[in-house]
């Protein structure tokens, strides 16, 4: 039986891309209001358990959480009004960002606004890291480690060594039962965000990175450290910053199409998949896969730092880098995101 009907899911489900400031935690909490706190739509219970179940998934767990809800309330044609709705506000904020900091000449004081926040970008990437990080065992910490070398030293190749951690802790389990055209390029980047980024949002920053600035040299470092911010500080998911990625390779083509790319997997995980969501997260395997590939995402987000840093070009950046830092300890990530960016603009006046 459907629940609402598809203007409803259009106008709510809208509401919360226009509003959805602050990155999952904020989208999530604002998706449970609705859905179970004031409409009473899903019981708690079903909420945490798809969202459990979402985290499991690869790609943005939030956009993930959007879809599965509007589903659960009206429908397949519900999931994909939902997730456009969810989507789009965002990607529109952040295609007329491309035209004005990506252009030609663009003004300084976006280009302050963007090195501030840029600077600051960097403390929320160590903090959301940081907080995903769990250590129940020596091999989840080994996987940490291996996940932040490969973001700081392998950029795009980092994929490899977030499948390879989750065989790896795969096959640990099983011991004791077993004894050049722009487009291709852009589209496998998209692809690898939507579909190989375990660990949510922020694990895509290591994976763009050696793709967009070092193996195609669509960006320059601090224009995708400044894309990285920008994608923060726009309502909606992180996975966003993609369409920043493809709009500099590409214009608003680009951007569109790895956009769709990006969030393509998402809408099939969650369309196709959803009845067999108690099924995956009780299967052995794939907790055990996601047991190690989990810790070495972590990892991935906080060596993502690294690239991030080598893309400063002013003294005053590690200053506001190290304020970020302490502001994080009371504030949340889009403030601390904005009084970067507010610091930036101001040194060129």
């Amino acid at each position: 039986m459907l629940l609402a009907s598809l203007t409803t899911v259009a106008r709510e489900w809208g509401k919360i891309g226009v509003l959805g400031f602050g990155g999952p935690p904020a989208h999530i909490a604002l998706l449970r209001d609705l859905t179970v706190d004031r409409r009473r739509w899903i019981d708690a219970r079903e909420f945490e358990d798809a969202f459990a179940t979402c985290s499991l998934l690869p790609g943005p767990a939030s956009t993930q959480m959007a879809i599965f809800t509007a589903q659960r309330v009206a429908g397949r044609a519900g999931a994909l009004v939902g997730g456009l709705a969810f989507i789009l506000p965002g990607l529109l904020a952040v295609l007329v960002i491309a035209a004005v900091a990506l252009g030609d000449d663009p003004p300084a004081l976006v280009i302050g606004f963007g090195a501030g926040a840029a600077a600051a970008v960097v403390a929320v990437v160590v903090q959301a890291g940081v907080k995903l990080i769990r250590l129940p065992n020596l091999r989840a910490a080994l996987y940490v480690g291996a996940g932040a070398a490969g973001a700081a030293l392998a950029g795009a190749a980092v994929v490899g060594v977030l499948l390879l951690c989750g065989l790896v802790e795969l096959g640990w389990r099983a011991r004791h039962r077993l004894g050049a055209s722009v487009w291709p390029a852009l589209v496998w980047l998209a692809a690898k965000v939507g579909a190989l980024s375990f660990g949510g949002g922020y694990v895509i920053i290591p994976l763009m990175h050696g793709d967009a600035v070092e193996a195609q040299r669509w960006m320059s470092p601090q224009e995708f450290a400044n894309a990285v911010a920008y994608g923060q500080i726009t309502p909606g998911p992180v996975t966003h910053t993609v369409a920043l990625v493809g709009y500099a390779a590409s214009g608003v083509g680009g951007a569109l199409v790895a956009t769709a790319v990006a969030f393509a997997p998402s809408f099939a995980f969650v369309m196709l998949g959803a009845p067999y969501f108690d099924r995956v997260r009780g299967s052995r395997h794939a907790r055990a896969f996601l047991d190690g590939a989990g810790p070495a995402a972590a990892g991935a987000i906080v060596g993502a730092a690294v690239p991030l840093l080598q893309s400063f070009e002013d003294a005053w950046q590690w200053l506001v880098l190290a304020a970020a830092a302490l502001a994080l300890l009371r504030l949340g990530p889009i403030w601390v995101l904005v009084a970067g960016g507010l610091a930036g603009a101001a040194t060129t006046l």
